[in-house]
């Protein structure tokens, strides 16, 4: 029997990280709970086992149920029927399943049915889900939302909804772009208005491109100040499907993630709730809710490049050519080790991302219960600071090795691997997707840049370097050495003040510094667990040729080439 959780060692580990101590006790609250819930952990022990159990449970359905359906899923794909979005029938026995676990709404407080699980266990059943089937993985990842409505809706509007997750199962859906806004959200379209009759929000217009549309719960973004036309103009809003006032109007046919359904949404009159303040829709409500979406994005691209390996694997020992089996050609080898490598790098950015933002949301749930002291509101802070500018690099860092380990996968594969007789040709195609939506790469870049100008990135390396134990002194200085390049080339071109030559190299200086980051985690894994040892001695070798290519490339860059790049619209 296939179980996911047990077949990855890799998640136990980040479980006993050191810091998951400073999470769970802040998000337990002294583990005062236990006295109210039966199922509230005791103590940190208790919460670790109480995750390892639950992981287990989505490892098993996972193997077991949500992987075996994957195949006939992306056949079926969803149909709309009467105005409803219907889903493929394993997409339903895939959620079901999930449901009947009691998995819906799990990092909920206890007191609105979910387990008040931090993000760390979250996002593992998050990778797992999308190592079984990357489209599913987007239906069960909407609950997101809940999140969304739990931070920053009423009081009313938590003891309405965020009961139903756990409850009745429902499904979620973030409903933002439009024809004309797509990554430029400030410029939605769709309408808002006030009845002061009835007293509730009306809402009318277009929604394009909506993953899970015609879910129960809806969070929309829509335009409820008249004479605007930029992001101050913008509330957020919650729509139930029970007042079916939402026309499915089409589902798009699509290159991957076919189980699931993206839609065309028509609103009619659609009663609904303004969920905070107006006008902080998308500067506020909207960003919140993309960061845990792009963070759901860098799980789902790891679960995906997991996938790829363990196919390009299990293929490579089984192959046969010029009379041995093809894993043994070096060529092969080479290609297979660098995607363990990758994904044993990628794992240790998305947990301490994962970490990060953990710590930052249970200090501000702390917050509205007692006053912090003075270092806990500094710590407050620098979690915030470095969840901004991880979130962004895990999502464009990992979105774009799981396109290229999909590649290398069918690569191996060969010409078997362009027929759909076996899963890597789903899983390339399913892949694409994750370097585009959430925000795609560039737009990760832009956003992740920040830590580079700020210096955000090079103090934390510089912390990761003083964790360094002296029997790893040579691959430290390997990642001195790529520290002290990044840094001399990053201010180099920062100091030039010109801002249309920075956003030029934005993207390599952005994974220039993710490189560091990540081969120092993967040493400072290896101080806990010698079993990585051989993917940090690789991985900076690997992290060493590629940024040495980048730095060359920006030291050689003559600032008038910008002008050779650029496309005259005569020319096009």
């Amino acid at each position: 029997m296939d179980n996911f959780f047990k077949d990855t060692p890799n998640f136990k580990f980040y479980l006993q990280h050191p810091i998951v101590q400073k999470v769970v006790k802040l998000k337990e609250r002294g583990f005062v709970e236990s006295e109210e819930y039966d199922y509230a952990p005791l103590n940190h022990e208790d919460a670790i086992d109480s995750y390892e159990k639950i992981l287990d449970i989505v490892g098993e359905i996972c193997g077991e149920t949500i992987a075996e359906n994957a195949e006939s899923v992306d056949i079926e794909g969803p149909h709309i029927e009467n105005n409803e979005v219907v889903y493929a029938k394993g997409t339903t026995a895939d959620y079901n399943a999930l449901y009947d676990a009691g998995l819906i709404g799990m990092s909920l407080p206890r007191k609105y049915g979910g387990l008040n699980f931090p993000l760390l266990p979250y996002v593992m059943a998050a990778e797992m889900v999308a190592r079984a089937d990357a489209g599913f993985a987007n239906i069960w990842g909407l609950q997101d939302c809940a999140e969304t409505i739990y931070e920053f809706g009423s009081e009313e509007q938590k003891d309405k909804y965020l009961p139903r997750f756990n409850k009745d199962g429902v499904t979620a859906a973030m409903v933002l772009t439009e024809p004309d806004a797509g990554s430029d959200l400030q410029s939605v379209k769709l309408k808002a208005t006030y009845d002061e009759d009835k007293k509730i929000w009306i809402l009318n217009g277009v929604k394009r491109f909506i993953t899970n549309g015609d879910a129960d719960i809806s969070l929309v973004l829509a335009r409820s100040e008249e004479n605007t036309t930029d992001a101050r103009g913008l509330s957020m809003f919650i729509y139930d499907r029970n007042n079916h006032a939402v026309e499915v109007r089409h589902l798009e046919k699509k290159l991957g993630i076919k189980g699931s359904p993206t839609c065309e949404l028509v609103f009619k009159n659609a009663p609904a709730e303004l969920v905070g303040k107006e006008r902080f829709g998308l500067i506020k409500y909207v960003m919140a809710l993309m960061n845990s979406a792009r963070l759901g994005v860098g799980a789902q691209s790891v679960g995906i490049a997991d996938a790829a390996y363990r196919e390009a694997l299990k293929y490579a020992k089984e192959r046969a050519q010029f009379g041995k089996v093809i894993v043994n050609f070096p060529a092969v080898y080479e290609m297979i080790t660098n995607m363990k490598v990758r994904i044993d790098a990628l794992r240790s950015l998305l947990y301490e991302t994962t970490s990060f933002v953990d710590l930052s949301k249970a200090y501000e749930e702390a917050m509205k219960e007692r006053k912090l002291e003075k270092e806990e509101r500094l710590e407050m802070k620098a979690y915030a600071k470095l969840s901004n500018v991880f979130t962004p690099l895990i999502k464009l860092t990992a979105s774009e090795a799981c396109n290229t380990i999909a590649y290398d996968s069918l690569q191996i594969h060969g010409g078997t691997g362009f027929m759909k007789d076996f899963p890597i040709e789903r899983i390339y195609r399913d892949a694409r997707i994750t370097s585009i939506y959430e925000g795609t790469t560039q737009l990760q870049a832009v956003a992740a840049i920040k830590g580079v100008t700020t210096g955000v990135f090079l103090e934390q390396i510089k912390k990761y370097e003083n964790e360094v134990s002296e029997e790893n002194i040579v691959l430290k200085e390997k990642l001195q050495e790529m520290t002290a390049d990044y840094d001399f080339i990053s201010q180099k071109i920062i100091d030039t003040g010109n801002t249309e030559l920075l956003d030029f190299h934005t993207r390599r200086l952005v994974e220039m510094a993710g490189n560091i980051i990540m081969g120092y985690l993967l040493v400072l894994n290896s101080q806990r667990d010698e079993s990585f040892t051989k993917s940090a001695k690789l991985y900076a070798n690997l992290a060493k040729s590629e940024n040495r290519e980048k730095f060359d490339y920006i030291t050689n860059f003559d600032v008038e080439d910008l002008n050779l790049y650029k496309i005259e619209i005569a020319e096009v």
